[in-house]
């Protein structure tokens, strides 16, 4: 008998879809069917099914609903099931099986012919999730014989840009971002947008799920709608709160790292009193007035304008930094730049959809009509409602974090360390690294140093580890613990992924342990750091790094750490 291929869609029902996984296994294991089984959740999948799997089948067996990447089974014939059926009476499920199947669907059949794909790809940093996903993408358009071309998005601006020729003649565009893309340029075109995650995980069956269930891009400027056109469905579960936050800390990153090495190397050059009035004139003085004055005096009205600018598009950047420069003026700071933005943009957006306006003068909203409403809006409250309260919870923040000692440093070093190795690049890792990142515009620079070496010690565990105990891995995976170890030394913790997911009920508790134990040292032995990236590589540039004897050893014992944990508890390589 052919093998059973079945797909198993959980949505939050992630745990309803395991049992049922497991059900089929023990039906199929009864009845001595071959079956090939995947759990899908949000559009990404934990196990795929292998290329020769799908090959060898004639049936597919789709339970639940949501995203099954339905795409890749071509010409197969499908069964559906609810998750309910198989826990119910896994029995008569397989009865049905034997009935007959459904013919595959037109989208499907058509999706498994060659295609013209552009993606776009980005992350908050623009380092290690964005090309990830971009690698993703393209092996995965390779494999299925499709044609494609990434660009890449990140803190540093676009790489390998799309033309306008290749954006008109792609089948489709495939969005893979953690932060807000500018969609204007794709009007007429059919989209699909996802997270940088489903990329990397499962490159083929997001291909499938987006040339399947892709929407026609609304014609019209960004500016004339700025609530968007609509998306897959897939893509709004996405979305929120958190992506539009990181869209901003995106834009705000290179104003941190600039202004951040101008200030150090200003001490560098003048001493710790260079930015002193009576040095005026001098290199040190003229360093840290363009660090402290102008790059920080940015940090947070580019992160509010962002947040806005992710939630209404260009319409919100103005009043998202107008209202991010008032709450900088009211000494609220990066909490009251977030609250800024997010005023900013939903104000922005609600303005844009229910104004309507002659169409010869729906050019006006917006380069007149929203700036000025919506900046009116949010200023006044700032000024009246929210600056005041923010900044005096800000300020007692700043107070405690500047005057922690003993036991409070080593407990928020433990957690902001932990934080950074629990899903490495994931949504508790970028909270850490995000408020610790805005800190430093109120001058407080300890979390950040915690957060960076937390943040290096996983991979930097991981490469330790293949080297004390090579029977634990594979020969391919002790060839991967140097490069590992090189991204790790550059703060991108992300390198720990493919071990994590080899074998994570073993590796991701050694990498928060390690990771927690560097944080708390770090916190504890004064470290701290005035950028918020860089890894080993920003240890040499003077008044970087407070304490750097603190920061090597905190450094070294997460490691040692999370590499004698990892030795001593994974299993034996086969």
């Amino acid at each position: 008998m052919a093998q059973l291929l079945a797909v198993v869609g959980g949505g939050d029902l992630s745990t309803h879809a395991v049992l049922a996984a497991e059900a089929l296994r023990k039906a199929a294991g009864r009845r001595s069917t071959p079956i090939a089984l995947e759990i899908r959740g949000k559009g990404a999948s934990s196990n795929p099914l292998p290329d020769a799997a799908i090959a060898g089948a004639k049936t597919v067996l789709l339970v639940g609903e949501g995203d099954l990447g339905e795409g890749r089974f071509g010409a197969l014939h499908r069964a559906r099931a609810a998750i309910e059926d198989v826990l119910t009476d896994v029995n008569a499920v397989f009865d049905r099986l034997s009935v007959g199947a459904e013919p595959p669907s037109p989208a499907a059949s058509t999706a498994a012919s060659p295609k013209k794909i552009v993606a776009i790809t980005s992350c908050p940093t623009g380092i290690a999730h964005t090309f990830m996903a971009a690698e993703g993408i393209q092996a995965a358009a390779q494999a299925l014989g499709h044609d494609v071309r990434v660009e890449t998005q990140g803190s540093v601006g676009a790489r390998d840009a799309l033309t306008a020729a290749e954006i008109a003649a792609a089948d489709i565009v495939l969005i893979a971002a953690d932060t807000g893309v500018d969609r204007a340029r794709f009007a007429g075109k059919r989209v699909y947008t996802t997270n940088t995650k489903a990329a990397i995980r499962d490159g083929k069956g997001l291909i499938a799920t987006a040339l399947a269930e892709a929407q026609m891009q609304a014609a019209g400027s960004a500016e004339a709608t700025a609530d968007g056109p609509a998306r897959p469905a897939a893509a709004e579960t996405k979305a929120g709160a958190y992506k539009h936050l990181m869209t901003g800390v995106s834009f705000m990153l290179p104003f941190v790292v600039a202004g951040g090495l101008l200030i150090a190397l200003a001490f560098a050059v003048g001493g710790i009193d260079a930015m002193k009035p009576e040095n005026a004139g001098t290199l040190g003085y003229a360093l840290g007035e363009i660090g402290a004055k102008a790059a920080f005096a940015l940090i947070v009205p580019a992160l509010a304008g962002y947040i806005a600018y992710s939630i209404a598009d260009r319409p919100g950047i103005a009043p998202g930094m107008i209202g991010g420069m008032l709450a900088a003026n009211l000494q609220a700071g990066f909490l009251g730049g977030i609250a800024a933005g997010f005023i900013a943009g939903y104000t922005t957006a609600f303005l844009n959809k229910h104004i309507r306006l002659h169409k010869n003068l729906e050019g006006l909203k917006p380069v007149l009509i929203l700036p000025l409403l919506a900046t009116t809006i949010t200023g006044l409250l700032m000024v009246y409602v929210v600056g005041m309260p923010v900044a005096a919870v800000l300020a007692a923040l700043t107070e405690w974090l500047k005057g922690m000692q003993g036991a409070s440093a080593l407990l928020l070093g433990l957690v902001l360390g932990g934080m950074m190795a629990v899903d490495m690049g994931g949504p508790i890792n970028k909270a850490a690294y995000a408020s610790s990142a805005a800190l430093l515009s109120s001058g407080v620079d300890a979390p950040m140093a915690a957060v960076m070496l937390g943040g290096m010690t996983p991979p930097l565990g991981i490469a330790l580890a293949t080297r004390l105990f090579p029977s634990r891995f594979t020969a391919p995976e002790r060839e991967a613990g140097g490069a590992a170890a090189v991204l790790g030394a550059a703060f991108i913790t992300e390198g720990a992924i493919p071990f994590a997911a080899a074998d994570p009920l073993r590796v991701i508790p050694s990498m928060v342990a390690g990771s927690a134990i560097a944080g708390a040292i770090a916190l504890t032995s004064g470290v701290t750091l005035k950028v918020p990236h860089g890894g080993l590589f920003v240890l040499p540039i003077p008044n970087a790094v407070t304490n750097v004897t603190g920061a090597l050893i905190a450094l070294a014992a997460g490691t040692l750490v999370t590499g004698l944990l990892v030795g001593f508890l994974k299993k034996r390589a086969a």
